[in-house]
C-alpha cells in the first residue's frame, strides 16, 4: 500500500509499533511509532538524524546486529554499535563485504564478517518486507466500516475462541432467523390522562424515568406528569416492557407500585440465551425474525415490543419454561427492586477506622519485606518481585510467562513455607486488596442516607444465579479472619436488628435430590454430617473414628465432585499426591454410585442436545462440550456437571426470596428483605418482630420445594451483618 502511494505521488501516514516498517519511509511515505513514550512521526530527516543512514538501509543494519524477535539470526559477534558504525559508512552489506578485507577493522571483527557473510545475506532476506504483492488498487476498499458483528459471532463461535468473544463483548453465535412480513404501524400520538388509563386492557410501555410512552393499538400516549405515570403504574391493566426493575424503583421513591407487569423482554431474552452480551430489543428483533420498526424514529422500541414479546414467550412456552418466566423471574424482578431501593447502612466510620489500621499495618508488613529482600522494590510489580524471589533469594521459579516469573498467588501458596518473604508479600497483596476494594470502594459507594445501595444484576450468569454490582456484595471477603471482619460496617439501622438465614450445604442437598443415591440421601434424612458421612464411606470405617484431616479430605471431594474437579486440582487443593486424590475420587463413586451416574447421563444428554436443564427447567447451552477441541470439551463436560445442581439451588433460592418478601409483606411486619448472598437471605426488622421474621426466613426457605432429603436453614440475628451470622 505504502509503495502505491509512493508510485501514485500521494502521501502516506503508516501507525505501527513495528520499527522494521521503518524501512519503509521515502519522500511520500512517513511512520508514526507508537512507543511506550509516546508517539514518534519519522520522516526521512528525522530518521536519518536519529541512524545516520537512509531507511532503505536499516535492513542491512539488522542483517548484521540480528533481531532475535523476528528470528534473525545476524552476524554473530556483531552488535549494535559495531552494526551502526558500518552501516553508516558502508550503507549496504553488499558494499561492506567487497572492501572489509581492506578496512582498518580489527582481525576479530574481520573474522566474524567473514564467517558470519552466509547469515548475513539470508538475515538480509529475511529482514526485508516484500512491496511487491498482488493489492487491491482501489483505495476506497480500504476505509473502515463498520464492524460485521454477526460475522465476527460467526466465526469466532465456530473457531470457539470463547475467552475472545467475553473479552470483546461479542455473544455466542446464534443464526437471524428470517423476518417474519409485518404491517406499518401508524401511530396517533396523544397525551395519556385518568380517563385513558382507566379504558386501557393490554399494552406496551417504555419508561426512561422521565417520559412515558404506552402503545395501545395504534395509539400511543406518553406522558412525564409523575401523578400521570403513578396512576398507569398503579393500574390493572396487563403490561409489556423493557427491563422493568428501574421502573420499580422509581415506583417504591414516589410511594406506589408496578401492578400486573406480565413481560419484561430483558428477561425473555435471558430466559431463552444465558450468554448473550445484552438483550436490546433490536438485537432481539433480528435474532428472532422480528421486524424492528425502526422506520417509527423515538417510539421505534414501543411498537417493536407487542410482537417480540410474543415471539420470544411462544419460545419460551415451546422449551418449557413458562413456569420459570411467570412464578419466579418476573416475580423476583420487584424483589430485587425493593432490595435495591432499601440498601444496607454502612458504618462509615468504622470503614475508615478499619482502612487507617490496614494501611499501617501495610506500612509494616512493606518495610518486613523490604528488610527480608535488602532493599526497597515495587512489591506490586510481579517482574520485580520475581527478580526478587527466584533470582536474589534462589527460590524455585515454579511458573513463568511470557514476561518472566510468575508469582500469582498458587505460585506463592507452594512457596509459602519456603521463606517468609513469601507469607509477607501474601500479607501485603490481602491487606492492599482490602484498602482498595472493600475500604475505599465502599466508602465511594455510600448514598446521602448513609446506605449502600447494589445492583441486582438479573441477567448476568449463565447458571441462574443472581450477581451484584457497585458494589458486588457476593465477594464481600469471608474466608480469613481479617477480610470477614469487614461484615461488621454492614449494620441495621436504628432501632432495627438483622436476621441471617443462611442455607446448610444447599448443592449436595440438590445433587442428593437429583441423583436419589441411597447413602447420601440417608445421610441428609438422619441429620449426619455430610462431610463425616463421606469419609466414613470413603475410608471404610466408623463415623465416629474419621479425623479431621480426612473429613477435610471428603469436604473437598463432596464440593469438588460437583464442578467435576479432577485428581490434579483436587490434590492441590488438600495436599496429597495426584495419585493419592485419584484414588479418593474413585473411592467416593464407588461409594456414592447414583452421582456418577446422574453426571454421566447428563453430560451424555448434554453431547446430543448442546444444552443442560435445571430441575425447574432452566436452560443452558453448551456449545463448548460440542468442540473439537479437548480442553474447551472438557470445560463443557464440567459446566454439564456443574449447572443442573448450581442452577437449581439458584431457582430454589430465588423461589425462597419471592416468598420471604410476600409473606413479609402480608403480615405487614416493619421488616424489609434487603440482601441475598449466595444461599444467604438478610432481612432488616425491628427489634420486636425479630422473632417473627426468623420463624418466617426458616418456613419459607425450608419448605420452598418439597425435596428427598430435608433443606436446613441455620438462622441467626446480631445488629451487624458479622454478628448476624452467628
Amino acid at each position: 500500500l505504502s509503495k502505491m502511494c509512493s508510485d501514485n505521488n500521494e502521501e502516506c501516514v503508516i501507525l505501527t509499533g513495528d520499527r522494521d516498517s521503518l524501512q519503509l519511509i521515502d519522500s511520500k511515505v512517513n511512520i508514526m511509532l507508537s512507543t511506550n513514550k509516546g508517539d514518534i512521526r519519522y520522516d526521512l530527516k528525522k530518521f536519518r538524524e536519529d541512524y545516520g543512514f537512509d531507511p532503505i538501509n536499516l535492513i542491512d543494519y539488522k542483517a548484521l546486529m540480528g533481531d532475535k524477535s523476528d528470528n534473525i539470526a545476524g552476524v554473530a559477534g556483531i552488535g549494535e554499535k559495531i552494526a551502526l558504525k558500518l552501516i553508516r559508512e558502508y550503507k549496504t552489506i553488499e558494499n561492506l563485504y567487497e572492501n572489509y578485507e581492506n578496512s582498518e577493522f580489527s582481525k576479530g571483527i574481520k573474522t566474524r564478517l567473514k564467517n558470519g557473510k552466509e547469515s548475513a545475506e539470508q538475515s538480509k532476506w529475511l529482514a526485508t518486507i516484500v512491496r511487491d504483492a498482488p493489492i487491491d488498487s482501489d483505495l476506497n476498499n480500504y476505509k473502515i466500516s463498520p464492524p460485521d458483528k454477526d460475522g465476527i459471532s460467526k466465526l469466532l463461535t465456530e473457531l470457539e475462541m470463547h475467552k475472545l468473544m467475553e473479552k470483546m463483548n461479542i455473544s455466542v453465535y446464534s443464526p437471524k432467523a428470517d423476518e417474519e412480513e409485518y404491517e406499518p404501524v401508524n401511530l396517533e400520538i396523544s397525551e395519556l390522562d385518568e380517563n385513558i388509563i382507566s379504558s386501557l386492557k393490554t399494552v406496551e410501555y417504555i419508561f426512561d424515568g422521565e417520559k412515558l410512552s404506552v402503545r395501545s393499538g395504534d395509539n400511543a400516549y406518553i406522558s412525564t406528569d409523575e401523578n400521570i405515570i403513578c396512576r398507569f403504574f398503579e393500574s390493572d391493566c396487563e403490561k409489556s416492557t423493557v427491563c422493568a426493575k428501574p421502573h420499580y424503583r422509581w415506583a417504591f421513591i414516589h410511594n406506589t407500585v408496578l401492578k400486573n407487569l406480565k413481560t419484561d423482554i430483558e428477561i425473555c431474552g435471558y430466559l431463552l440465551n444465558t450468554s448473550a452480551s445484552d438483550y436490546e430489543t433490536d438485537k432481539l428483533c433480528g435474532e428472532y425474525g422480528v421486524h424492528y420498526y425502526s422506520e417509527n424514529g423515538e417510539y421505534a422500541e414501543l411498537v417493536s415490543i407487542r410482537k417480540l414479546s410474543e415471539k420470544l414467550r411462544n419460545e419460551i412456552e415451546s422449551q418449557g419454561m413458562t413456569n420459570l418466566l411467570e412464578n419466579i423471574e418476573m416475580p423476583l424482578i420487584e424483589v430485587l427492586a425493593s432490595m435495591e431501593h432499601i440498601g444496607i447502612t454502612i458504618n462509615q466510620e468504622g470503614v475508615k477506622n478499619f482502612g487507617e489500621n490496614i494501611s499501617q499495618m501495610t506500612e509494616e508488613i512493606k518495610k518486613e519485606i523490604y528488610d527480608e529482600a535488602g532493599h526497597e522494590f515495587n512489591i506490586s510489580s510481579p517482574k520485580q518481585l520475581g527478580v526478587v524471589l527466584f533470582e536474589e533469594m534462589g527460590l524455585p521459579a515454579l511458573k513463568k510467562t511470557k514476561s518472566g516469573y510468575s508469582t500469582n498467588a498458587e505460585v506463592l501458596e507452594e512457596l509459602r513455607n519456603r521463606a517468609p518473604i513469601v507469607e509477607n508479600v501474601l500479607k501485603y497483596r490481602q491487606y492492599t486488596k482490602l484498602t482498595s476494594t472493600y475500604v475505599t470502594g465502599l466508602l465511594d459507594k455510600v448514598s446521602s442516607d448513609g446506605r449502600i445501595h447494589t445492583s441486582f444484576r438479573q441477567t448476568e450468569t449463565r447458571t441462574g444465579r443472581i450477581s451484584s454490582t457497585e458494589p458486588n456484595m457476593q465477594n464481600i471477603p469471608v474466608r480469613t479472619e481479617l477480610g470477614s471482619h469487614m461484615r461488621k460496617f454492614f449494620t441495621a439501622g436504628e432501632g432495627k436488628i438483622l436476621v441471617d438465614a443462611d442455607y446448610s450445604q444447599i448443592e449436595l442437598r440438590v445433587m442428593a435430590h437429583l441423583c436419589g443415591d441411597k447413602n447420601m440421601t440417608d445421610a441428609f434424612i438422619y441429620g449426619e454430617d455430610i462431610h463425616t458421612s463421606t469419609a466414613a464411606q470413603v475410608f471404610d470405617m466408623p463415623a465416629i473414628m474419621v479425623t479431621s484431616e480426612m473429613r477435610s479430605a471428603a469436604k473437598a471431594v463432596n464440593f469438588g465432585i460437583i464442578y467435576g474437579i479432577g485428581a490434579y486440582s483436587l490434590s492441590k487443593d488438600i495436599g496429597v499426591s495426584v495419585n493419592q486424590a485419584n484414588r479418593y475420587i474413585k473411592d467416593y463413586l464407588a461409594k456414592y454410585p447414583k452421582v456418577n451416574e446422574f453426571m454421566q447421563n447428563t453430560v451424555k444428554n448434554a453431547e446430543e442436545t448442546g444444552f443442560v436443564k435445571t430441575m425447574f427447567g432452566r436452560i443452558r447451552r453448551i456449545p463448548e462440550i460440542l468442540s473439537s477441541n479437548k480442553i474447551a470439551q472438557a470445560a463443557g463436560k464440567r459446566i454439564a456437571m456443574n449447572t443442573p445442581v448450581q442452577g437449581t439451588a439458584a431457582d430454589l433460592i430465588k423461589m425462597a426470596m419471592i416468598n420471604v418478601y410476600r409473606r413479609l409483606k402480608a403480615e405487614n411486619l416493619n421488616a424489609q428483605l434487603i440482601l441475598q448472598v449466595h444461599d444467604e437471605l438478610i432481612i432488616e426488622s425491628d427489634i420486636s418482630c425479630a422473632d417473627r421474621c426468623a420463624k418466617i426466613l426458616r418456613e419459607e426457605m425450608q419448605n420452598v420445594y418439597e425435596m428427598k432429603v430435608p433443606l436446613v436453614v441455620d438462622v441467626n440475628k446480631g445488629r451487624s451483618w458479622y454478628d448476624a451470622k452467628g
